[in-house]
């Protein structure tokens, strides 16, 4: 579906209406997408495919996928944990991975921003420097 302009912008509108703290309002966001879906504004489906769209990319930006090369022990997944809650806020959802072609060290993608620890990586980019 072919999402217009004035779709697009109408629902970046409404979604930064829905937001307090820059975080997303759920009450709020559910009024919004009522509101619209009885009152059927010109190109409502395209504005709620954008909206859709908008949370979806908000939701992966307060993912955070942590993939080791070993299983983490309760204590070091708590660091993890109160490391990018520090930085990032309180509002993330966790996946750890084990993936052993890391062979050490941790890899942290939180929506779009990536630290590599591993030792997989500093030999990547080692071998890059060559």
């Amino acid at each position: 579906m072919k999402i217009t302009k004035v779709a697009n912008a109408e629902a970046r509108r409404i979604f930064r209406f829905c937001q307090t703290g820059g975080r997303l309002d759920e009450a709020r966001f559910s009024s919004a997408i009522k509101t619209i879906v009885e009152q059927k504004p010109r190109d409502y489906r395209g504005i709620l495919s954008a909206l859709k769209r908008l949370v979806r990319l908000e939701l992966e930006r307060r993912h955070v996928v942590v993939e080791s090369a070993a299983p983490l022990d309760l204590g070091e997944q708590q660091r993890v944990v109160s490391g990018l809650m520090a930085k990032y806020g309180n509002d993330l959802t966790f996946e750890y991975r084990v993936t052993p072609e890391l062979l050490g060290g941790l890899k942290v993608r939180v929506g779009n921003d990536v630290f590599d620890g591993s030792v997989k990586g500093r030999l990547d980019r080692l071998a890059e420097a060559f």
